[in-house]
Formats: structure tokens, C-alpha cells, sequence
């Protein structure tokens, strides 16, 4: 599931009748939330389980549900890292030392890359 932390008071305690929870997010936002119970023992109204869901877990329902159910965590629009990213090294020498434009290299998988540079130290071009 996701890695919601639970959150402990100025004194070091976690609080005794809401629960607080904290998840920091790749774009620099920290969502919170409380664990808390009706006074009256009931259930939250569709009023108040609608707030927590938009404004506090920052999910549409189904997406809850589907995390909770099949562990599909909610997409919240964090930029996936690519399979294969080319390191920097290997990308600044391909513009600096070949003299490839940016969007050339932008476009080349790990291995022609790695081709390409080798081509440049054996042959020179």
C-alpha cells in the first residue's frame, strides 16, 4: 500500500482519540489525515467521508476502493521514472563531446548511446 506515517504530537505521544497520518508525495505536497470515531459511535455521513476523500487522501472513491481492496495505489499525478534513463555522464558527453543536440539524445535508448560514444572514441566522428 502506500507509506502513510503515523504523526506524533510535540511531546513525542500519537494522540489518543484521533490518529493522525502523514504521506509526502514526490511534487512536495504532504497529505494529512485523522482517524477519528462519531461521538455517538455511528458511522460518518456521505457529507464527511466525501471531505476526507478530496480534501484529506486526495482520491476519487473508486480509486480508494480500489487500493484498499487490490492494492492499486491511486495515481496522483507523480511522474513515473523511466525504465532506462541514460545517466548524465553518458548524456553530457554525447552533446558536449560528440556534439549530439539535446533532443537526439533525448530519443536514444541506453544502447545506442552507448554505441554512439564508443563510435566517437574508436573512430572519432
Amino acid at each position: 500500500m502506500e507509506d502513510w506515517n503515523r504523526v506524533r504530537d510535540a511531546r513525542g505521544r500519537t494522540g489518543t482519540h484521533h490518529v493522525t497520518y502523514e504521506l509526502h508525495l514526490k511534487d512536495g505536497r504532504i497529505l494529512r489525515t485523522r482517524i477519528s470515531h462519531p461521538v455517538d459511535r455511528t458511522t460518518h455521513g456521505p457529507g464527511i467521508w466525501s471531505h476526507i476523500l478530496r480534501d484529506q487522501l486526495d482520491v476519487a472513491e473508486v480509486e480508494f476502493r480500489r487500493c484498499v481492496q487490490d492494492g492499486i495505489k491511486p495515481d496522483r499525478g507523480e511522474p513515473e521514472v523511466p525504465a532506462e534513463a541514460l545517466p548524465a555522464d553518458l548524456v553530457y558527453l554525447l552533446i558536449n563531446r560528440v556534439g549530439l543536440a539535446e533532443p537526439v539524445v533525448a530519443g536514444m535508448t541506453k544502447e545506442e548511446a552507448v554505441a554512439r560514444l564508443n563510435r566517437y572514441w574508436t573512430e572519432g566522428s
